[in-house]
């Protein structure tokens, strides 16, 4: 597939403006007063994501691949990620903070309330509609009784006469041409010699 001419643009301006932000980053670093110190936090940073962070997501993804109502232990998991991304650094910050007012609640006491309650409510959610086993066995009872004769080209009321024909031993109904009605006895009738 050949790029357009304002593919190429976007592509080649989009780069631009990756380079650029890079300088930009680079010359900010560079005046620091201690550059050491932030490109040893930003190695670190990058290191906690790549080598733990992204495989204990990928981990739990394939635990979780299998499992019925996936999409709904995604979201939770999503969530509750998501909470304890933004309370981890109130919680990790060593020492009492410059500013009182900054931290005037007990984030762990309510970081953990948050994470139960996201608990409980992903498995009541799951109890009462991610349990996709419970509803098709459901389904396929209903369906067990009518639905799946009919898929056959049969009604349940021809069922039930032929049932009847054959606990009465009866030969079967003919059709309005002479032959068998559609959806009776293929083959050869019990008491009878078939067609």
């Amino acid at each position: 597939m050949r790029n357009t001419d304002a593919q190429l643009v976007l592509r080649y301006a989009l780069g631009g403006l990756g380079l650029g932000l890079i300088g930009l980053g680079a010359w900010l670093v560079a005046a620091e007063p201690d550059p050491a110190g932030v490109l040893l936090w930003l190695t670190g940073a990058v290191v906690l994501h790549d080598g733990v962070l992204a495989p204990l997501v990928l981990a739990v993804g394939l635990l979780i691949a299998a499992r019925p109502a996936r999409g709904l232990w995604r979201g939770a998991l999503i969530v509750a990620g998501s909470v304890t991304l933004v309370t981890l650094p109130l919680l990790v910050r060593p020492g009492e903070p410059p500013n009182p007012s900054a931290l005037p609640l007990p984030y762990g006491r309510n970081l953990a309330i948050v994470l139960g309650a996201v608990g409980v409510v992903t498995g009541v959610l799951y109890l009462v509609r991610g349990r996709p086993e419970l509803v098709r066995r459901r389904g396929e009872s209903v369906r067990g009784r009518g639905e799946s004769v009919r898929g056959r080209g049969e009604s349940v009321t021809r069922r039930r006469e032929r049932r009847a024909r054959r606990e009465r031993r009866e030969p079967p109904a003919r059709g309005p041409e002479g032959g068998r009605d559609r959806g009776q006895g293929r083959g050869r009738w019990r008491g009878g010699t078939g067609d």
